[in-house]
């Protein structure tokens, strides 16, 4: 479980950014509304005042601070308050962008979101900025395609899709990618729950076509873990390396013959009809090419937010410059293995624990000397596998690198 220490840090870095966003919209609404000129030239027109100095403030020429005429979409501290909370972060293999602390807000009133990024810069620095901007967004991909979020669409583990060329805003390394995913790792419940309350909204067709979906891809995954059980950290390490070598081009996309092949390679079974129904769900725009990331996912399924939370602690810990990689000689120098149960029993000595855990995470690197996030994702999620409770693989994980 989290220390009070971390609990008291992680609200306070919640209202800061809460705080940061009332500010930012009830500022700047008015300002930036274009029905401001469009009152004004109306009531100007309406009535003239010969002499301007003595015309009511509604009525002169305003600069930017003048701000004192309502429109219709101003916003009210008491609209904003009407909205969820929710943490998140991109899914990605770049490390940088793995490792972003991201706060988002949907809101009641108009549907609308916004996701800020908050940053810490030493002990006593921090920045609040706008991620993506507040807007009603619809779905990118899957079977809510082109459908407006609503408050059904957050839970965590939920995925919020954008077309990154609409935000010129997003960093070069995310803009890269048309398709920025966004996965909702928090979520203020209390909150949430109050709002449904309220809300009208109802289940559909495509509801039912999603679950049905994730009862499909849950079967599969539960007849791939059996397969993977024993070897799991080999696979994935070993399958996250293949994948990206076989994505000659760097998009992250693959087509039909090349995930078939990939899973040939790695001995993983999947029925002819498995592997349609993966493929149907994941090409819903008919490009005939899917990311390899989601397919992956789709397939193996992933470990819950909550142990993925700690692998990106333990790797923010080594990567202190922020890179996305990290030299193996850090690694080596930061892994302790004297708690390890081998070690306490003595049946292995540190440095064979050591030697070991290294020389598996090396067979996943695409360079000799660093291991970049994704591939040190991959080590832990084949180690997840095999482990039920999530408190022993969190103290696997925060034992060896002291989180």
């Amino acid at each position: 479980m989290p220390t009070l220490k971390e609990i008291v840090a992680a609200e306070r870095k919640k209202q800061t950014v809460a705080e940061q966003v009332m500010v930012d919209h009830l500022s700047r609404a008015v300002i930036s509304d274009p029905e401001q000129n469009l009152t004004a030239e109306r009531q100007e027109s309406a009535r003239i005042f010969p002499d301007s100095k003595i015309a009511p403030h509604r009525f002169r020429k305003r600069t930017l601070h003048e701000t004192k005429i309502r429109t219709h979409s101003t916003l009210t501290e008491n609209m904003l308050s009407h909205k969820v909370q929710f943490d998140g972060r991109v899914i990605s293999r770049n490390g940088r962008d793995a490792c972003r602390e991201l706060i988002g807000f949907f809101f009641a009133h108009d549907q609308s979101l916004t996701i800020y990024e908050y940053r810490q810069f030493g002990k006593n620095r921090t920045n609040v900025l706008p991620f993506i901007q507040k807007n009603i967004y619809s779905h990118q991909c899957g079977r809510r395609k082109g459908k407006h979020y609503q408050l059904g669409d957050f839970y965590v583990g939920a995925n919020l899709t954008f077309l990154s060329y609409d935000h010129p805003r997003l960093p070069e390394s995310i803009k890269e990618n048309t398709l920025l995913i966004l996965r909702i790792t928090n979520i203020d419940q209390m909150a949430l729950d109050s709002l449904k309350t309220d809300s009208v909204e109802h289940e559909d067709d495509t509801s039912s076509q999603e679950t049905n979906d994730r009862r499909v891809l849950k079967a599969i995954q539960d007849a791939l873990k059996e397969q993977l059980h024993k070897r799991g950290v080999r696979i994935l390490t070993g399958l996250g390396k293949y994948l990206q070598q076989l994505d000659k081009e760097g998009t992250g996309l693959l087509d039909k013959a090349d995930l078939k092949q990939t899973l040939q390679v790695f001995h993983l079974k999947l029925s002819e009809n498995d592997f349609e129904s993966v493929w149907q769900s994941l090409n819903g725009n008919g490009s005939g090419k899917v990311d390899y990331g989601e397919f992956k996912r789709a397939i193996i399924g992933e470990m819950n937010e909550y142990r993925k939370s700690f692998v990106r602690k333990a790797f923010m810990k080594l990567d202190f410059n922020k890179t996305g990689c990290v030299p193996i000689i850090d690694i080596r120098k930061c892994y302790c293995a004297k708690k390890h149960p081998q070690v306490i029993s003595g049946l292995s000595t540190e440095e064979e624990i050591k030697l070991s855990f290294l020389e598996t995470l090396k067979d996943a690197c695409s360079k000799l000397d660093e291991v970049s996030y994704g591939e040190f994702e991959d080590y832990y999620e084949g180690l997840s596998i095999g482990i039920v409770n999530d408190e022993d693989f969190v103290n696997i994980v925060r034992t060896p690198w002291g989180i």
